[in-house]
């Protein structure tokens, strides 16, 4: 395998490799102790050395090392370390076998060495071989993806192992899989890194000892590159309370693309289903590969560089040449084809790039194949531009699936033609002015949004057909003369620009608009302009009638997000004239309430109504909306929602700008959460509402064309013009103040109206007047000093920072859980957090592998904290076996199914955690009255039900005679006792307290099974034994009394009186005479009594108190600590077994 040739500089302090052959510039080695048989002390040692450190030679022991006659250095080109010294190399290639190393031994010799003698400078031949290793490195990485799906066995024996070693359910799938490090201290620990679809799992197997770590994807809270104090590139992954370093990786930047990927998908999945929809390839998580995750990874890159809709999906990536006709030369670059869309991104980024939406494509037709136009292809569009691509690879299948997708686009979008198209397009109206509204884009027509007659028979206002700013003129002093002479000279030279480089969506965008556009578009251009740069013009174009549609549906309707709209309407820019009208305010109201209506996700978020006032400003009503569309969806992702997790993260990457950019700021600035939550309203109104107008509208043009980079850059130029005075500021309100200030005095000397009314007025009355900063300087500034971010850097930093927020949130979420908890249980704080972590991670199991019911019952962001995670009866379930003190053996599952109805409250299957933190509570600190109180409640309705699996049994008498004694000879004694006992407990009764049903004789019967159950392994089981067949037998009497009293009709007196009233002398109570029958007997309790036998819960908890045993049992202390740390540890193969075992259907004996 090739390597990128890496100058690296290495200690001769062991000779670790052999020379197995030389030429005059290549020399071929194997390293020492590969091959030997081990019989030397010194290939032991080697040997020994690579095992721990799993070293690059131990997987790869062959090396080839570049040597140019006369010059220190020698580069190894096969994977190695220096012949002599401690001279610098450069690495390009590995060899696991002799025979691999052969090959590309082979290839050097065939290919290069007789080359290399006609170089004169040795610098030249270093220089030739690196470029030549480079491209092989490329094409080996172009197939390497075929190559792995060429050998499914490496991959299948991989999966045995990781099932076999992991035993996690078949649902879990192996994504990829890694030989690396881990680190555990200062040790290394070498092992295998297997990545599946909801966890991060490593093997090792060293020395006899075994190491397993499993990482739920869901629980990192931070995945990074570092480093460590021996090797200079590892990957970190740090959850709540660890930190573990991987390294020694063959190709670390996959490596850490896959888990960002992962780990991204997995988060946003389980984490944010509130707003993120995935790729339709990762729907379902059982099915995702490594090759989906690359695609996505593309996709998402594609999207963001071109600002393309979420729904465009890449087909192709291909390396080819553009003609520019400015620069007379082809651009080499990379065309992208989608869905909808053909882009050029050329190679130095920002020389040129180009989207050509496939509506606006008219044919696509190769051209004849000529030595100085290899492979070429002309793309023709409408507005009489073509655009000539030549050498790109496999042309013929790129061409075809490209007519295949234009065909589709044209029947979904048919195109409406202008009746007379103009002869020279470049020169055709297709940017109005404030005295001219056309219709017209290129030669192409809108089709308006409501016909004629439909227009009559709508009752409702019309779309403003115009921008505000043509209608509402700022009242005041006209602009001077200078001014308007500055505009005049912008349109000039975007007109010129546009003769040379296109004026519609599919122009050559340069290094040169990017200018003109920081410059500030001119207001005459600016609403189109916009239009084309956010490509809201093709959405514009392929939805007629939509938004007529949209605004005829949504006028009228009352909802939340209607009466937020109504009163935020008069708060949107009321210091222009446009939203001091009517009319204005007419067009703010449709636009917002149409776009909740199209995307009830979103609905409405407060800062819409200022980004779309400003766009009904510069652009006709219907254009803002789908400006306001590409805002929302597509520029700034997830930033109006709920949680506005969008702006949460940009606020996140911001912050790390600031320690790269601003390093001094940020020192002095230990936590920078003041300064992110200060440009909060940057972010998401776009310097809008902390800007005067005239000078904010300028910023959004940038943002427009160069996306949400220009906002970050912009934000740091501010922090640095006033950085001096941040860093004497003594707290964050004197920060405040200071950046209001300097944005409050942000002027534009190039705007041709008056200016607008401050938002900080209050700074106007300082004794001595502020600087004034144009911000066209400020614009510039940005650029040249902040302007070398990518949007790949960007995205990195996104998904990077994503895993913190969204993580952020689930503390946020246990914080405020815990907080409302801990007041209401005696269960200790420390051991609650516990308890937590394990109630998420059964919901979290049950997403992983079940197949769920909808994420919205499970998962909700929007519900109150404490219901924010519910587990079903399921879950429960396992929770409760691992974690209830009352553990009952083959009984406990049964108990569980009483306990989860019992506290399901509102009868929707699921259950929040604090039901269940409180029910623990009483299980293990709750009094003897409480815990007996909780399971007479399990052994009633609804808790108990008549379908209950165990209450099926045949068996519907008491488990014991109530025709002994207690105490022999001594039945008097114990009746007295026994009446005084009921009394006494019904005058201390609770008169407020609900009075709970009584329990009847099949419901005694579960509620004795579970009794016996719980006794089951106890220290004092035959003590407990004896205990509760006393008292069961007493209560089973009691009952017996009860009955026969209720029969004689003596039930209007209270309990104790009712058993004096109706016992008979001792001679004649039958109720302790002996009757010869067994409980086995049906005839002991006839069946038409049963529905009178009943017990109260102070019948119940009398009869306990009368044997310390039982008293001890319930009353002795339970330690939660050891159970919560067994959980940890079986939490997982509980739910193996459960998945590996499912329960069969239950059998209804109405069925049978």
């Amino acid at each position: 395998m090739w390597l990128k040739p890496e100058e690296v500089l290495l200690k001769n302090a062991l000779k670790l490799w052999v020379t197995q052959k030389s030429s005059c510039y290549f020399v071929l080695q194997r390293r020492r102790g590969h091959g030997e048989g081990g019989g030397r002390l010194t290939g032991r040692l080697v040997g020994a050395l690579d095992a721990v450190l799993d070293s690059s030679a131990r997987v790869a022991p062959f090396r080839i090392l570049l040597q140019v006659p006369g010059s220190q250095v020698y580069s190894p080109i096969a994977c190695g370390e220096l012949l002599n010294g401690s001279d610098i190399y450069w690495a390009i290639a590995t060899g696991a076998t002799l025979e691999e190393i052969n090959q590309h031994w082979d290839w050097l010799e065939q290919n290069l060495l007789h080359t290399l003698s006609v170089f004169d400078n040795k610098d030249d031949i270093a220089s030739f071989v690196k470029g030549k290793v480079k491209a092989l490195i490329a094409e080996e990485t172009s197939s390497r993806l075929a190559e792995q799906e060429e050998e499914p066995e490496k991959f299948r024996e991989a999966l045995v192992k990781f099932e076999a070693r992991f035993n996690f359910p078949e649902a879990e799938k192996l994504v990829t899989y890694y030989s690396c490090c881990c680190w555990k201290g200062r040790v290394p620990r070498q092992g295998w890194l297997y990545l599946s679809i909801n966890h991060l799992c490593f093997y090792s197997f060293f020395l006899g000892k075994e190491l397993k770590l499993v990482i739920p994807w869901v629980d990192i809270q931070k995945l990074e590159r570092t480093a460590n104090v021996f090797l200079t590139d590892t990957i970190r992954i740090t959850t709540q309370n660890k930190e573990r370093d991987f390294s020694t990786f063959l190709n670390l930047d996959e490596v850490f693309k896959i888990m960002e990927q992962l780990a991204d998908v997995t988060l946003r999945r389980l984490l944010d289903n509130e707003v993120f929809d995935l790729d339709p390839d990762l729907q379902e998580p059982s099915q995702i590969t490594k090759r989906d995750l690359e695609a996505r990874a593309q996709n998402e890159f594609f999207r963001a560089f071109f600002r393309l809709p979420r729904k465009e999906r890449l087909h192709a990536v291909v390396d080819c040449s553009l003609w520019t006709p400015f620069s007379r030369c082809h651009t080499v670059g990379r065309m992208f084809t989608s869905d909808s869309y053909i882009c050029f991104a050329s190679r130095e980024d920002g020389c040129c790039n180009v989207v050509l939406p496939l509506r606006e494509v008219v044919s696509i037709e190769k051209m004849e194949d000529t030595s100085l136009l290899p492979n070429p292809i002309i793309v023709s569009i409408r507005s009489k531009m073509a655009f000539q691509f030549i050498e790109l690879k496999d042309r013929e299948n790129l061409v075809e699936g490209l007519l295949v997708r234009l065909k589709q686009v044209h029947a979904n979008h048919p195109v409406h033609y202008d009746s007379s198209p103009s002869d020279d397009d470049m020169t055709s109206p297709v940017f109005y002015s404030t005295s001219m509204c056309s219709d017209k884009f290129g030669d192409l027509e809108m089709v308006s949004s409501q016909s004629s007659e439909e227009r009559e028979k709508d009752k409702s206002p019309l779309p403003h057909p115009e921008p505000l700013t043509a209608v509402f003129q700022q009242s005041g002093s006209q602009s001077p003369d200078s001014r308007l002479s500055r505009e005049q000279i912008k349109i000039s030279l975007w007109n010129d620009h546009f003769v040379e480089y296109g004026r519609t969506v599919c122009m050559f965008r340069t290094e040169k608009i990017r200018k003109l556009v920081a410059m500030g578009i001119p207001e005459s251009l600016r609403g189109r302009l916009w239009l084309l740069f956010s490509d809201a013009v093709t959405d514009l174009a392929s939805h007629p009638g939509y938004y007529g549609n949209l605004v005829e549906q949504s006028l009228g309707r009352c909802c939340l997000v209607t009466e937020e709209i109504e009163r935020d309407l008069h708060r949107s820019l009321p210091e222009h004239p446009a939203f001091q009208n009517e009319t204005g305010i007419a067009a703010l109201r449709r636009v917002l309430t149409a776009y909740a209506h199209r995307n009830p996700k979103i609905g409405y978020c407060q800062s819409m109504n200022i980004l779309t006032s400003v766009l009904l400003l510069y652009a006709k009503e219907e254009e803002a909306f789908w400006l306001l569309v590409a805002v929302c969806e597509r520029m700034l992702p997830d930033y109006f929602n709920h949680r506005v997790i969008g702006a949460q993260v940009d606020q996140s990457v911001f912050e790390e700008l600031i320690r790269e950019h601003l390093p001094e700021l940020a020192e002095h600035m230990n936590d920078l959460s003041a300064l992110a939550s200060i440009s909060l309203s940057w972010f998401l109104t776009l310097f809008l509402s902390i800007m005067p107008l005239e000078s904010a509208v300028n910023v959004v043009d940038c943002f427009f064309y160069d996306g949400i980079k220009a906002i970050f850059q912009l934000g740091l130029a501010v922090l640095e013009a006033n950085a001096e005075e941040l860093c004497g500021s003594k707290d964050d309100g004197q920060a405040l103040m200071i950046l209001s200030r300097f944005l409050d005095h942000i002027k534009n000397e190039d705007s041709p109206g008056p200016p607008i009314g401050s938002h900080h007025a209050f700074f106007s009355d300082d004794q001595e007047p502020y600087p004034v900063t144009d911000i066209a300087d400020l614009i510039r500034d940005s650029y040249e000093k902040f302007g070398n971010q990518s949007v790949e850097q960007i995205e990195h930093l996104r998904c990077k920072h994503r895993i913190r927020v969204l993580q952020g949130h689930e503390d946020t979420t246990k914080q405020n859980v815990l907080r409302v908890v801990i007041p209401e249980v005696s269960i200790l704080p420390e051991d609650l957090d516990e308890l937590y972590d394990l109630f998420k991670r059964a919901h979290m199991m049950s997403c992983y592998w079940e197949h769920p019911k909808p994420m919205a019952l499970r998962h909700d962001p929007s519900r109150p904290y404490a219901e924010q995670y519910r587990i079903d009866a399921r879950q429960f379930a396992h929770l409760f076996q691992l974690v209830s003190p009352w553990t009952c053996g083959v009984h406990t599952e049964i108990l569980a199914e009483r306990t989860f109805r019992l506290l399901d409250d509102n009868m929707d299957q699921l259950m929040e955690f604090k039901a269940f933190v409180s029910c623990l509570d009483v299980m293990y600190n709750g009094e003897m009255n409480e815990k007996i109180k909780l399971l007479y409640r399990l052994h009633i309705p609804p808790a108990l039900t008549e379908n209950d699996r165990d209450s099926q049994s045949p068996l519907k008498n008491p488990l014991l005679s109530t025709s002994r004694p207690l105490v022999l000879g001594d039945t008097i004694d114990y009746q007295k006792q026994l009446k005084q006992m009921i009394k006494d407990l019904a005058k201390e009764k609770d008169k407020t307290e609900k009075e709970l049903p009584k329990m009847s004789q099949r419901e005694f019967i579960q509620f004795c099974k579970t009794l016996y159950s719980m006794f089951h392994e106890d220290p004092e089981e035959n003590e407990l034994y004896q205990a509760i067949a006393t008292v069961t037998t007493l209560l089973l009497q009691i009952g017996e009394v009860g009955q026969r009293s209720s029969s004689s009709g003596s039930c209007s007196q209270e309990c104790g009186e009712e058993l004096q009233a109706s016992a008979p002398s001792p001679e004649q109570d039958s109720v302790f005479a002996e009757t010869g029958k067994t409980p086995q007997d049906p005839g002991a309790f006839p069946e038409a009594g049963e529905g009178d036998w009943t017990v109260s819960l102070e019948h119940i908890l009398a009869s306990l108190l009368t044997e310390q045993s039982l008293v001890n049992f319930f009353e002795k202390p339970l330690n939660i600590k050891s159970k919560l740390e067994n959980a940890k540890l079986h939490q997982y193969s509980l739910k193996a077994l459960e998945m590996s075992h499912p329960p069969q259907p239950e059998l209804k004996l109405n069925n049978l």
